[in-house]
């Protein structure tokens, strides 16, 4: 969820003036990050959020209907999708976690969100001059990176529902209204909208409905 029309330095420091809000202070020790996440503090770059997040969003979304393919025999009846999260590394946001889970699976039919072993990605927690993210780590496995100061600044559970929409294979759309989920950054602060728009839930619906064709498929 990277704020667009902002160098990601700028957008650290704007970040920074939130730092009492919705979660309270940030532990003072964070969680390991997964390979391939850069530490805090590193140089910031330029935001890039067209082409290059698109990939890699894309590229989340596949690995995690890769992964649920491959257990496709556990439930060969299964009515829906169901994708397995692990919010073992990201302790501080389980209560966002819990509630974008809430959120979408009372929004979509076709694809259900579950906690537990074995997963199809996994949340983290921590710092990072690039906000909050979803990634995978080039080997078949998805995570979504939670950043505390973003979260701080930002409603919370709109940045977990937002990241986690690309788990289901929604692009960002940072130009869309606050009532557009996957606007993101883009509304401001102000915006407290953590639910998808009828757009959005037909969205992956659909692309659950041709997931569960695939991944079942023999």
């Amino acid at each position: 969820m990277r704020h667009p029309k902002v160098l990601t330095s700028v957008l650290a420091t704007a970040l920074g003036l939130g730092l009492a809000a919705s979660l309270g202070a940030a532990p003072a020790v964070a969680a390991p990050a997964p390979t391939g996440v850069p530490a805090a503090g590193n140089t910031a770059v330029a935001y890039a959020g067209s082409a290059e997040e698109a990939k890699a969003n894309q590229a989340f979304f596949d690995a995690v209907v890769k992964s649920v393919a491959k257990k496709r025999a556990a439930a060969p009846g299964a009515a829906a999708v169901t994708v397995v999260y692990s919010a073992a590394n990201a302790p501080s946001f389980r209560s966002q976690i819990s509630r974008s889970t809430q959120i979408w699976n009372s929004s979509v039919a076709n694809v259900r969100l579950v906690e537990g072993s074995n997963p199809d990605f996994r949340y983290y927690e921590g710092n990072d001059s690039r906000g909050s993210y979803a990634s995978t780590d080039g080997h078949g496995s998805g995570y979504i990176f939670l950043d505390y100061r973003q979260n701080q600044q930002y409603n919370s559970t709109r940045v977990t529902a937002h990241e986690t929409g690309h788990v289901l294979g929604l692009p960002d759309h940072y130009s869309g209204p606050c009532s557009e989920l996957m606007s993101g950054g883009g509304p401001g602060t102000s915006c407290q909208n953590a639910q998808p728009n009828s757009q959005e839930r037909s969205r992956v619906d659909q692309l659950w409905r041709n997931g569960l064709a695939s991944a079942f498929k023999s």
